[in-house]
């Protein structure tokens, strides 16, 4: 009897002595090293769960031992990382271990896109330009695009705040327009409770058109207040606002970089040189800076600028000022 108790328990610690021997194996080839030598971005297509991206690195040969990532599902499911659809940039540093927590933490490679200035026309363009991005909105209309972000019958040009998006494998341009729909609404509701008080300014929607104004008429920030100033004194004067960046998304695809005199007296819905008051439109996506221009414009007696070719303008109170200021600037220029 206490032979084969002896027999017994020999067996039992050579069968512990293996299972222990077999787990930290499991565990040394769960901390082995990725078999890269340069970084490589790894693409976690739609749909594939943990098991199949496991294969498909070892078909890649960037793990050797697939076994011990499929162990984890049966010994350690709550190791097991809940995959994300996008890229993932591999370093030949990493073992097992970081691989996992790449997966795990969703490190997915990420893209920017910055539409600042930019017109609705140029943002779509540029997302359909953006290959890491699903397109669903090719081949529709604006108004159809309008229509899936739910604001049906609303001109887009304007809506969509120009910030800094990061996306990444996996996202659409609706995402993008969506998350830039709603932070205009955020940013220009903001905007409009601080507004002066008696602004020439009927709505929030009023106040974009005029930010959009002050957005493409300068990109000196020290100017937009001015420029907001003169825009005020001339609504409130009865002024038609002439600004040229009005005329040129009057004239849509015809603009080819000039503007005539035959251009500032056609009559489109956006000549400022035509029509009074404020376009039926912004005329593009105005920034922060530019929309709080709009309802804080500077006080003063200017009603005329003119560009000086340097990125600024000269500022008058009078026509004969503004005059000379166009000899000055714009004619003596073009001689």
């Amino acid at each position: 009897m206490k032979r084969l108790l002896a027999v017994l328990l020999a067996v039992a610690l050579l069968a512990a002595a293996g299972g222990a021997g077999g787990y930290y194996y499991w565990q040394s080839r769960l901390d082995a090293p990725l078999s890269i030598e340069t970084p490589t971005l790894y693409k976690v297509p739609s749909g594939a769960g943990f098991n199949r991206v496991v294969n498909d690195l070892a078909t890649q040969g960037v793990i050797s031992d697939a076994w011990a990532f499929r162990l984890l599902t049966r010994l350690a499911p709550d190791e097991v990382p809940s995959i994300r659809v996008g890229e993932y940039q591999l370093l030949p540093d990493m073992h097992g271990r970081d691989l996992l927590a790449v997966f795990e933490n969703n490190e997915v490679v990420t893209y920017n896109l910055t539409p600042e200035g930019w017109t609705f026309r140029q943002m779509r363009a540029q997302l359909a330009a953006s290959a890491k991005l699903e397109q669903r909105t090719r081949g529709l209309s604006d108004a159809e695009v309008m229509t899936l972000l739910g604001r049906e019958g609303e001109h887009p040009e304007g809506r969509f705040f120009p910030d800094t998006y990061r996306y990444h494998l996996g996202m659409s341009d609706m995402d993008i327009l969506r998350q830039s729909l709603a932070k205009m609404d955020r940013v220009l509701e903001q905007v409009w409770a601080e507004r002066q008080d008696e602004l020439p300014l009927e709505s929030p929607y009023e106040a974009l058109i005029m930010a959009s104004l002050i957005e493409r008429e300068t990109g000196a920030p020290e100017e937009r207040r001015q420029i907001a100033g003169v825009f005020k004194r001339r609504l409130e004067r009865g002024m038609r606002l002439q600004t040229d960046p009005t005329v040129i998304y009057g004239m849509g695809e015809r603009y080819d970089g000039r503007i005539t005199y035959a251009d500032l007296r056609e009559a489109t819905p956006y000549n400022t040189y035509v029509i009074d008051a404020l376009p039926p439109t912004p005329i593009a996506m105005p920034g922060l800076a530019s929309l709080e221009a709009a309802v804080d414009p500077l006080p003063g007696d200017t009603l005329y600028f003119v560009a000086k070719g340097d990125g600024t303008h000269q500022f008058s109170r009078t026509l004969r000022e503004h005059n000379n200021a166009v000899n000055r600037y714009i004619r003596n220029r073009d001689n």
